[in-house]
């Protein structure tokens, strides 16, 4: 039977070569990576709504808030002004104040003294930790796992501890010293403050270090240390000369994430001291301008918020200090 019949003849005729037309146009595409308008306008739409929420929360809770910062440090802000909305304008005048201020110098040298020995310490405690539980024996799971416990625990808990641990009369480190015959050592005075709260948060980013280069351990093949201990390299040789090495990239980004992290700490500080004496940072200086100390404290939202610009600009700094390191490596 005759399919055709009942149909314009023209049309079958002009039909075949419309189809061999379309494919012969889809084998190009398909050739040569193209795709038609409609379809790209279609998948960049799908695109944007995949990426708007993200964009979306980075506006909201990134951006605004650091422009917003920074309008603050260039506006004349009190409690009235806050809540009216009609702080004057100043310009760098409170920077030129808070640049000045007596407690500046003191404050950024402590601050340096609390990042750089608690970084140091901590990524070399989590390291030795690290290379110690990557050799398997019995329990080491167990034990590295209760490494985690200061990681895991509240830091109002973790503080509160220290703060007892550290109390000049009934503290169990002054129990412990006066055993041997040492007299009590006032932990949280004003001479050492900044010693007792740097110890605190020691301990508390040892857990997170030793997680991050384990983790990077494990990316180490065991051929390498086969091969050169088959050379005869010691078991110092095989860590400088493999493990070292090899974790230098785990190890960037962690100091640059311990930085960053160390540098606003703000509650370990004020729960053991409220950073008073020589335990005060600049993020610490910050929440008391613009939080303070109890109700009848003087509030100085704008020179919180130029502290808040400078530790800002520190730790923008350090991650354009990793960037330009890590480029440099790939290119070499």
């Amino acid at each position: 039977m005759n399919t055709t019949m009942g149909r314009d003849p023209r049309a079958v005729t002009s039909s075949a070569p419309r189809q061999r037309t379309d494919s012969a146009q889809k084998k190009k595409e398909e050739a040569t990576g193209a795709t038609p308008p409609r379809r790209r306008h279609r998948r960049q739409w799908v695109g944007l709504a995949f990426v708007a929420p993200l964009v979306t929360y980075l506006v909201l809770f990134y951006a605004f808030p650091l422009v917003e910062n920074v309008s603050m440090s260039l506006h004349r802000f009190t409690r009235a002004t806050y809540v009216t909305g009609e702080a004057p304008f100043v310009g760098a005048e409170i920077y030129r104040e808070v640049l000045t201020a007596p407690q500046f110098l003191p404050t950024v040298w402590q601050t340096a003294f609390f990042v750089v020995a608690s970084l140091v310490l901590q990524y070399a405690i989590g390291l030795a930790l690290a290379v110690f539980f990557h050799r398997n024996f019995p329990l080491s799971v167990v034990l590295r796992g209760l490494f985690l416990v200061p990681w895991l625990v509240p830091i109002i808990v973790s503080a509160t501890t220290w703060q007892w641990m550290m109390d000049a009369d009934v503290g169990i480190l002054n129990r412990i010293l006066g055993v041997f015959g040492v007299d009590p050592v006032w932990w949280l005075g004003a001479e050492n403050a900044l010693w007792a709260v740097t110890i605190a948060n020691i301990w508390l980013g040892i857990p997170f270090n030793l997680v991050i280069l384990y983790s990077g351990l494990q990316n180490i093949s065991a051929d390498l240390y086969e091969a050169a201990a088959l050379d005869g390299a010691g078991a110092w040789r095989l860590f400088w000369s493999i493990t070292f090495p090899l974790l230098r990239p785990v190890s960037a980004i962690t100091l640059l994430l311990g930085f960053v992290y160390t540098l606003k700490v703000v509650d370990i500080i004020w729960i053991m001291t409220t950073g008073t004496g020589r335990s005060q940072t600049l993020a610490t200086w910050a929440y008391g301008m613009a939080f303070g100390k109890g109700t009848s404290a003087v509030i100085q939202y704008s020179q919180a918020s130029v502290v808040g610009t400078i530790l800002l600009v520190i730790a923008l700094f350090m991650g354009v200090v990793y960037l330009v390191v890590q480029r440099s490596e790939r290119v070499a």
